[in-house]
């Protein structure tokens, strides 16, 4: 899990492609039921506590089963890393399955299974996360295992390597042999000058290759104390007697030193940059990606509405025409998340069927993009873009894991109560709203251009 996204499965229900017609109308009428119902706010509903050394915690009541979701935010993900120190997060979220004086390597996993539970983590550019449910009666197990490891990770010499020599083959699983990752990996690379969302998540392979566990036990140190983490539990609960068992569990685990501030800005893109890779792989990927602001700025609403009206599954604009009338593409997807520390991307990814010219792909969806520049889109198009994207949000938080999920997303990157402005804001989107972001930010300047070029498998 140690990678930006390349495609659109995403928490923030920013994206939800390739939904057939009879599901839109569907959605669109479940939108207006669960819309026409009170509203939930989590701010009205989330206790907020944060502990004597400053771990904070979100609990949030939900009696809907009895079952519970614990996750432990930590406010360090790949932007935290120095240059050839690449994939340190990632590596050290490996690492602490690796152990403690009281529990044995994998242990956590096996305990937590054999209670019943699922448990799994994740690091990403901004984040790494462990989290686990389990039932009501059990779920003091994980509360333990969590505080124990944020303490107490031996990080020992044992498993230093063999766990780098795993890494290093998920990097070529899910990145050196994956085409479309691989060409975002690169675009990404070019398209951010300065800025650490330029480097891979699960890092570069030299890079994992060159970390010492000295690097992991400094960083270990430095970003795993409680007053920079966060946790977010929800399900079946009494906020009182829990915040109790978590300050008997953690309260415990000394402060540490502040992490540093990272502020890091990408200067404006002032010219079109373009990247080709020659790759073993089937078709050619075609990829657009231009800078976009996060959440912190009001144009995300109107840009996260513009990636729905522009490739948001099968009725969208670019797939219709694309996909169906001129038969140029198997499929084309849109990419866009505000939920992130700092500025992101909104990227439109084709991947191409035999034969087809990548000028020719590249023209038709710039023609597209142009025609949202000049004029309005229809206002039944953007209340259809609103429904999918109104439905998203709320099936999100159907699940007690992904009401944490929220939660805990939207703390890292803004704060928690930022999750109840959302749809309002949403709402607020004009059609004159989506022209003027397309003309704003889908710029040729503001964009880097990656081709994926296949090449034919090497003789064995």
């Amino acid at each position: 899990m140690g990678r930006r996204r390349f495609g659109c499965l995403d928490f923030e229900g920013s994206c939800f492609s390739f939904v057939p017609m009879i599901w839109l109308r569907r959605i669109a009428l479940l939108t207006i039921f669960f819309l026409s119902l009170p509203s939930f706010s989590f701010a009205a509903q989330v206790q907020e506590t944060v502990l004597d050394n400053g771990l904070k915690v979100l609990l949030l009541e939900d009696h809907k089963s009895p079952a519970v979701t614990f996750q432990v935010w930590y406010r360090v993900g790949g932007r935290n890393e120095k240059d050839g120190k690449s994939g340190l997060a990632h590596f050290l979220e490996h690492m602490l399955f690796k152990g403690t004086p009281t529990t044995g390597p994998e242990e956590y996993s096996r305990i937590i299974a054999k209670n019943g539970g699922r448990s799994n983590a994740f690091t990403s550019t901004d984040m790494t996360v462990y989290f686990a449910t389990m039932s009501r009666d059990k779920i003091h197990i994980q509360l333990e295992l969590e505080a124990d490891r944020m303490a107490n990770a031996l990080l020992g010499d044992t498993y230093f390597e063999p766990e780098k020599k795993v890494i290093q083959e998920e990097r070529r699983l899910r990145t050196d042999d994956n085409p479309g990752s691989a060409l975002y990996e690169l675009a990404a690379s070019v398209a951010y000058s300065i800025h650490p969302y330029r480097r891979p998540v699960v890092g570069w392979m030299e890079d994992i290759q060159a970390l010492s566990r000295q690097d992991l036990v400094d960083f270990y140190k430095l970003y795993y104390a409680p007053n920079n983490a966060v946790i977010v539990m929800v399900g079946d609960f009494n906020s009182q007697e829990m915040l109790a068992k978590i300050n008997a569990a953690f309260g415990k685990i000394p402060r540490g030193a502040e992490p540093p501030k990272l502020n890091v800005v990408e200067p404006p893109q002032r010219g079109e940059k373009r990247v080709s890779l020659k790759k073993e792989a089937e078709l050619p990927i075609l990829l657009l990606f231009h800078h976009a602001p996060n959440l912190h700025h009001q144009d995300s609403f109107a840009l996260d509405l513009l990636s729905m009206v522009l490739a948001g599954g099968k009725s969208a604009r670019l797939h219709q025409e694309l996909v169906y009338r001129k038969q140029l593409v198997r499929g084309i997807d849109a990419d866009y998340s505000a939920v992130s520390m700092d500025a992101t991307g909104f990227a439109l990814s084709a991947q191409l069927l035999p034969g087809v010219d990548v000028s020719k792909v590249e023209a038709e969806i710039e023609r597209q993009i142009d025609k949202v520049k000049t004029e309005l889109v229809s206002e039944r198009e953007l209340q259809k873009a609103k429904n999918q994207i109104e439905a998203a949000f709320i099936f999100a938080q159907d699940s007690i894991f992904g009401q944490a999920m929220k939660i805990g997303y939207y703390e890292m990157v803004g704060g928690w109560r930022l999750v109840d402005s959302y749809l309002d804001n949403l709402r607020k989107v004009s059609r004159d709203d989506l022209r003027r972001v397309a003309q704003k930010y889908l710029q040729t300047d503001n964009r880097t251009v990656g081709i994926l070029i296949p090449t034919k498998a090497k003789a064995q």
